[in-house]
């Protein structure tokens, strides 16, 4: 097999690698995104009036991580925050063997948050820490069970951002990270996230979004990083939420994969698309779109949605354990849409509970 720019890892470490990328995002599954922070979890359970604390906070992980098997049948892997990686149901078994058993794969969120950009000639513009220790923190991570990864970068579109040092600086830490993952057995999903904040249009949210991507494979490039045990995870190509003129699904799937075909190798097993403050069903709806979209498209194009799969979640359950299986419920509903969506079959059957509330959040962090 030719290694080309890749020939610092193994022949059985980038077999590995294909392997837990395509499983990922073989058709009719999708990613779970359980990384909330903390801080963010506690904003979750405050919208259902319940205190921010650990046992809160693990009992609602372990609604998600004990529903009915056949989300297994939607979810290929779910990503963990490093407290929820850790933890353990109440009969003691450990959330990642849980989450196995399902025959789902457990992932981690390794960085560290977002800071200002040093240098930037807009305060507003950041990027994203954590890449000091990563190297350990990865093995360890591998050792307990974790076989993928994810990093979220953030840019931001305004008449001046992102400017040229945001969108550098971003892609050269997504190369990094994703490096540092690989070395160590972890398939590295490579986020970076061009926020809907804004009053921008279609056709400038498309630019932006070809912008960042072309610099972020660039980048990847640079690193030799072995693209086919890499995933993406972009944002959808939609206008800004203040934006007055609105946009059909249809027009959000051609600009989305137009831009996609323009940046991102055909190399790249799967694009996981974040939800980006989406309602879950226009969530569904615009990955629908996408799969039915009559262009070229060499990936497999599919979802890594928090939000877009939680919202009804927390409200089915409302932090009462008479509602766990009401729960549980919703998530199957929600994983079975998007399932359905990421094969172009999705028709709109799922809109009860939460799923047209709109969940966006200006700026919004993990």
């Amino acid at each position: 097999m030719p290694v080309g720019m890749c020939g610092t890892l193994s022949e059985e470490r980038r077999k590995e690698l294909k392997a837990t990328a395509d499983a990922i995002v073989r058709p009719g599954h999708g990613i779970l995104a359980a990384d909330e922070s903390t801080g963010t979890m506690g904003k979750r359970l405050a919208n259902i009036g319940l205190e921010n604390t650990d046992d809160n906070r693990r009992h609602y992980r372990q609604l998600l991580f004990t529903a009915d098997k056949e989300v297994g049948n939607y979810i290929s892997g779910v990503i963990l925050f490093d407290e929820t990686f850790w933890q353990k149901a109440d009969d003691g078994t450990p959330f990642t063997k849980l989450i196995q058993d399902c025959g789902i794969i457990p992932g981690i969120k390794v960085d560290k948050g977002v800071v200002p950009l040093p240098g930037a000639t807009n305060i507003n513009e950041v990027t994203t820490q954590g890449l000091d220790d990563l190297n350990s923190r990865c093995a360890k991570y591998y050792e307990g069970g974790a076989r993928f990864a994810k990093w979220r970068c953030v840019l931001k579109i305004t008449e001046s951002t992102p400017s040229p040092l945001a969108v550098l600086e971003n892609a050269n830490v997504l190369a990094r990270y994703a490096v540092c993952c690989q070395q160590n057995g972890l398939v590295p999903i490579v986020e970076p996230e061009v926020l809907p904040d804004g009053t921008h249009d279609l056709e400038r949210a498309m630019y932006v979004t070809e912008m960042v991507l072309a610099a972020t494979y660039k980048a990847l490039n640079d690193h030799h990083v072995y693209l086919e045990g890499t995933l993406l995870k972009p944002n959808m190509v939609t206008a800004g939420q203040s934006c007055t003129k609105k946009y059909t699904p249809e027009q959000i799937a051609e600009a989305t994969v137009t831009a996609l075909n323009r940046t991102v190798p055909a190399a790249v097993p799967g694009i996981t698309f974040l939800s980006g403050g989406q309602s879950e069903e226009d969530a569904s709806i615009n990955l629908n779109a996408i799969n039915k979209y009559q262009g070229k498209k060499p990936w497999s194009l599919t979802f890594s949605y928090g939000r877009a799969l939680q919202a009804s979640v927390l409200k089915a359950w409302g932090g009462k354990p008479e509602n766990v299986k009401a729960g549980q419920n919703a998530l199957l509903v929600r994983a079975r849409a998007n399932g359905l969506a990421s094969v172009g079959k999705y028709t709109g059957e799922s809109q009860a509970g939460a799923a047209q509330d709109s969940l966006f959040v200006a700026d919004h962090a993990y």
